[in-house]
């Protein structure tokens, strides 16, 4: 059976003039900022004017831990967003921008799929309005800050053994996980051990989704820790005196940008960390902009539950305030057949022992998103090789577990495949059963929060952590950032660090190889297993095959 690529149709899209999108926002000509006539960000001054409106109702779209049969997390938040619309509801998409680095390695794109997209998918794909420049620029400013203030004469007494912060780029390079830089004598500075991460890992990334506005931005900025003196005291990013001109670099970037779906529905495409390394979530100016303006918020955060839902919970909605009114699971049939040992080549046969099998993944979510207090639904992201005795078999499971699974066809079909899961949507956003709470308090210790997600998220029995990495989240308590959440960094493939296991393993270890403190971003970094903030590309990368046709379009992008 063949079917057009998600480039194909997005190039078919019949769009509208990005200010007439915004206009059905209320948001008029002055307050756009356009980057040619699809694209648009937000002025600063017209999210303020909002200030004393109501808030819509907001909804998370989240998802089973992915497997390589694919689960369509965004193309569900876009599918949704549009059947809301259709129903008649003013709904609003947020989702996050694309890193160049999964482009071109393995991923692919962040823009969704088939006909559930937001356009203009090409350019939202690669270098969209310089977001990501910016960030890069501005993180990498404050690095070569602090290298200059240690050439010409280290006045703050820096101890470079104790420089924590990296260097950034937005591309996966293994090569750079670990460098020596100042190399070439006297005149190049004094050599010393670093290393790059991928800017989706940046902390500057994480600032700028969390900030509320300009001057808190610069805040943030002042409060990086960058490293440490002789005497072991904390060096600040505006001891560096770098936070004035990073905020100059990153004054554009921190205006939503404003684009459309395929259905011409308005969408805001913000900031883009990841799941896996950071907090997984757009960013918290777009998040509240939105909730000013459409009676209903569809979001999204990065892979699975376990990591970008809790961190929704647990980071943006505690320190943003936000309050969800409800949350889909996305799920597939061959993703369940995935989960129940079924090999990527065999999925297109129909299996439901399988199905069945590889159902608690999707069970273990639906438990850990209703412990949050938000009521859950499922939806059933219908591949054409679905039978109707493994869809009947994912929604009796999921009815068991006290929820209900529908079947959404917006990858064919658009709104019109996912009106029934929007009704559901409508009918427990408007129930009023929701009662979010965050997982911990922000009085419990650093290590009783790692503990309390590992054994009620991941079901782990214990954490494994050596003396160091315990004696240095005492000291950051003794510091006053005790109160900050965690963001774990382990693999999005299980609730293990092994991304092997899948399934809803119980009795397994999370061993802990390194805490970061993002004091800017206001959370600690718990880096797990063997995760890597730095990724490397595939045997085969994506960018092997992306080019440009005769006609001098983009081929080869998903």
């Amino acid at each position: 059976m063949a079917f057009k690529t998600d480039i194909e149709i997005a190039r078919e899209a019949a769009k509208r003039p990005i200010l007439e999108i915004g206009g059905k926002l209320g948001i008029g000509a002055e307050h756009l900022l356009p980057y040619g006539h699809d694209k648009a960000k937000v002025s600063q001054a017209f999210i303020k004017s909002l200030s004393g409106r109501k808030d819509g109702k907001l909804i998370l779209v989240t998802a089973i831990n992915p497997t390589p049969a694919g689960e369509g997390k965004t193309t569900t938040t876009v599918g949704l967003g549009d059947g809301l619309n259709r129903i008649g509801k003013k709904a609003v998409i947020c989702i996050r921008e694309a890193s160049l680095g999964p482009n071109f390695g393995m991923k692919g794109g962040a823009a969704g799929g088939g006909y559930a997209q937001v356009v203009p998918m090409e350019e939202m794909n690669l270098h969209f309005t310089g977001d990501f420049h910016a960030i890069t620029s501005a993180h990498n400013l404050l690095s070569a800050m602090i290298d200059n203030h240690i050439y010409w004469g280290n006045e703050l007494d820096i101890d470079a053994r104790r420089i924590s912060w990296r260097r950034v780029m937005d591309m996966n390079d293994r090569a750079l996980r670990d460098i020596v830089v100042n190399l070439g004598g006297v005149a190049n500075g004094f050599p010393r051990q670093t290393g790059f991460d991928i800017t989706v890992a940046s902390e500057v990334m994480a600032i700028l989704c969390l900030s509320n506005d300009l001057e808190d931005l610069q805040k943030r900025l002042g409060d990086i820790v960058v490293g440490y003196t002789r005497a072991k005291k904390p060096v600040y990013c505006r001891d560096i005196k770098a936070d004035g001109a990073m905020t100059v670099l990153l004054k554009d970037a921190m205006q939503p940008n404003l684009v459309q779906t395929l259905e011409n529905n308005p969408a805001f495409v913000h900031g883009g960390p990841f799941a896996n390394i950071a907090h997984g979530c757009n960013s918290v100016i777009a998040t509240k902009t939105a909730l000013k303006l459409g009676e209903y918020v569809v979001t999204e955060a990065g892979f699975g539950a376990d990591l970008g839902a809790e961190k929704f919970f647990d980071i943006k909605c505690r320190k943003a305030g936000l309050k969800p009114s409800a949350a889909v699971i996305v799920a597939t049939v061959r993703a369940m057949k995935m989960n129940g040992g079924v090999a990527k080549a065999d999925l297109g046969a129909e299996n439901v022992e399988a199905v069945k099998k590889g159902c608690p993944n999707l069970g273990r979510h639906i438990a850990n998103v209703k412990s949050f207090g938000v009521p859950v639904v499922v939806a059933i992201n219908h591949f054409y090789s679905d039978t109707d005795a493994e869809v009947a078999a994912v929604k009796a499971y999921v009815a068991e577990q006290g929820a209900e699974a529908i079947l959404c066809k917006h990858w064919a079909n658009g709104s019109a495949g996912i009106e029934d899961l929007a009704r559901k949507v409508v009918d427990l956003a408007e129930g009023g059963s929701a009662n979010f709470a965050p997982l911990y308090p922000d009085e419990m210790g650093l290590f009783q929060k790692v503990e309390t997600i590992a054994k009620r998220i991941y079901h782990a029995d214990e954490v494994i952590a050596d003396k160091s990495i315990r004696d240095q989240l005492k000291a950051w308590e003794a510091a006053g950032y005790g109160h900050l959440p965690v963001c774990m960094a382990k693999t999005q493939y299980s609730f293990t660090t092994d991304p092997n296991v899948r399934g809803a393993p119980v009795g397994h270890s999370v061993p802990v190889r390194e805490v970061r403190l993002s004091a800017g971003a206001g959370f600690i970094v718990v880096i797990c297993g063997e995760i890597m903030t730095m990724p490397g590309l595939p045997k085969v990368p994506s960018a092997e095959v992306i080019r440009l046709n005769d006609q001098g379009q983009v081929e080869g992008l998903f």
